[in-house]
């Protein structure tokens, strides 16, 4: 990359050189440019250079017209040129999920030569998809469309109160559902796809294991092997669903890879785990009018604020959904095969002798992800892995121990697991390692939200976190229970839904935590979240005007604190 202005003699001579040694190069007139003149001011701060030319090779800085001949006289220009010709690529990512994608893309962009390599095992019942990652094929996407599908039953029977008269039985049709779902997952599949080639970013359906220092193997699904090799490498392979280890866990019981593409309607179902994906799943199952139970082997979403978390069990109960609680399978047996068929769960108690029997047509696992890092021979290269979780640890710049291998999404340690934290960490890591960018993504005060029947958003601390970093005395908890207006014609749960802020007394009762139980709470949730970044107090949101009906304007109308101990049931609109 050489700096220069339109009238400089010594750019031309720099320009000859690069032509005589057949190196490819990009010119920017500096006099030509609305803002050369900052483009100037930053390459001084950067290089500490005033003049032109100012020539990079290869992100080196080398200097002006002297220096460049310089270099190409002692071998340093040969050998900053060979290190990009070492390899057949700038980058390769192993993993074409959503924080691999935004990585591939986003360097192709900065004009660098980026393979993907994504390669999905089927599961154990043989499911297996396209380019796109867990969100788009087996997570987000289709469980929020399930989701949907669900509140729209519940919409039919609220309907009613307000007027609508139909005389038809109205019922679910498990097929009809899913395969719209899948045709428009197929959809995203190929603009992904599509996206790629028109960024000129390779891809390869292989899957990729290390073999040596900067080269990897790609092994298609017909056994067929190719190697490539990389200056640097991005580890986003995310994680798959864990397995039970018991008789009959992997033969007849399905997870989550399984679930959105099931061809058949699964009938009478036990959801094994209490995670964020059993409870959404047995939320929506029952949405469709099936028989639902939930075995919980301890507490119910670990990692969220447990407040809420039983608010959103209590919830799904209330509304058919059943739990068992401290009970774990110790085996699964077939009684019948069939679409679906009849299974024998047999569960044992984790505080006694006490065992317990059930007969369901399916059982869904959903007890955890365990991380794709153990196949991918980290080990050849010295990646450093967490033997317990798999996880690979890294510094605040998603580098790992070895300085060319960086991680991202699921596989990286002590990181929120979503999907827009993948993506914006993988599109900020492209930036800084082929960009002129130093960003680093900030994994603070990520915002999310649970997806149950009655949805939970958070932002920021649990009450138990806020409690454990700032002590009990210097947090203050201002919450309320509301009613949403849509829910009273319909004559659904008065004093259900609930917010709440947790504030640090300490520092102008700043927001640490803010956590919503109601219709749209991802909605409700997201903009708050950018005002949290902005460091967002309590006297804020009371001086903010809320938006009147709304259930997100209950957050600017708090003003009762648990330590009062007064009633929080709301009686109108």
């Amino acid at each position: 990359m050489i700096f220069s202005k339109s009238y400089c003699p010594h750019s031309q001579r720099v320009r000859e050189l690069f032509a005589s040694l057949g190196v490819d190069y990009t010119i920017l007139e500096l006099d030509q440019v609305d803002d050369g003149a900052s483009i100037q001011e930053m390459l001084l701060e950067i290089t500490n250079q005033k003049t032109v030319p100012n020539i990079f090779v290869n992100k080196v800085h080398v200097g002006g017209c002297d220096r460049i001949f310089q270099a190409h006289q002692n071998g340093l220009l040969q050998k900053l040129l060979q290190e990009d010709l070492a390899h057949d690529y700038d980058l390769i990512v192993i993993g074409g999920g959503s924080g691999g994608l935004s990585c591939a893309k986003e360097a192709a962009i900065l004009g660098k030569k980026v393979l993907v390599l994504d390669f999905v095992v089927p599961s154990p019942h043989g499911s297996s998809w396209g380019l796109g990652g867990t969100c788009v094929n087996v997570g987000c996407i289709p469980k929020k469309l399930m989701h949907q599908a669900a509140l729209l039953g519940q919409a039919l029977n609220d309907s009613r109160k307000f007027g609508w008269e139909y005389s038809q039985q109205v019922k679910h049709n498990w097929e009809t559902m899913t395969q719209a779902i899948q045709s428009h997952i197929g959809s995203l599949n190929w603009s992904y796809r599509l996206a790629l080639r028109e960024k000129g970013v390779t891809y390869v359906n292989s899957y990729g294991e290390f073999v040596e220092p900067h080269k990897i193997k790609a092994t298609n699904k017909k056994g067929q092997e190719t190697y490539h090799t990389a200056s640097k490498f991005v580890i986003a392979t995310g994680e798959r669903p864990r397995y039970l280890g018991i008789q009959g866990d992997k033969e007849y019981c399905i997870t989550s890879d399984d679930l959105f593409s099931l061809r058949y309607c699964p009938g009478k179902t036990l959801v094994v785990g209490a995670s964020y994906v059993a409870l959404e799943c047995a939320g929506f199952l029952a949405g469709f009018g099936l028989d639902v139970t939930v075995l919980v082997r301890s507490i119910l979403l670990r990692g969220f604020d447990q407040e809420m978390a039983e608010k959103v069990g209590a919830y799904m109960e209330k509304h058919g959904v059943k739990f068992i609680r401290k009970f774990v399978p110790v085996a699964i047996h077939q009684l019948e095969k069939g679409s679906p068929g009849r299974l024998k769960v047999l569960a044992k108690s984790t505080e006694g002798p006490e065992t317990i029997e059930g007969v369901y047509n399916t059982v869904l696992l959903a007890i955890g992800r365990d991380s794709c890092t153990k196949k991918i021979g980290l080990e050849k290269i010295g990646v450093k892995v967490n033997e317990k979780t798999g996880k690979i640890p890294a510094n605040d710049v998603e580098q790992t121990n070895v300085p060319y291998v960086y991680a991202i999404g699921d596989v990286l340690e002590g990181r929120p697991q979503l999907t827009p934290v993948a993506i914006q960490a993988g599109k900020l890591l492209a930036r800084r390692l082929f960009g002129t960018s130093l960003e680093k993504c900030d994994y603070t005060n990520v915002p999310t939200t649970v997806f149950t029947p009655l949805e939970y958003g958070c932002c920021g601390l649990s009450e138990e976190k806020a409690v454990e970093i700032y002590k009990h005395e210097n947090v203050e908890v201002y919450h309320t229970l509301f009613w949403p207006l849509e829910w009273t014609i319909a004559g659904r749960d008065n004093n259900t839904c609930y917010a709440k802020i947790i504030c640090n007394k300490c520092d102008h009762d700043r927001v640490l935590g803010l956590h919503v139980l109601g219709p749209n709470a991802g909605e409700i949730t997201q903009g708050f979240a950018a005002a949290m970044k902005c460091g967002l107090t309590k006297q804020q949101l009371s001086d903010t005007i809320g938006i009147h009906p709304t259930c997100g304007e209950v957050f600017t109308t708090l003003e009762i604190t648990k330590a009062s101990g007064l009633d929080i049931a709301q009686k109108g609109c």
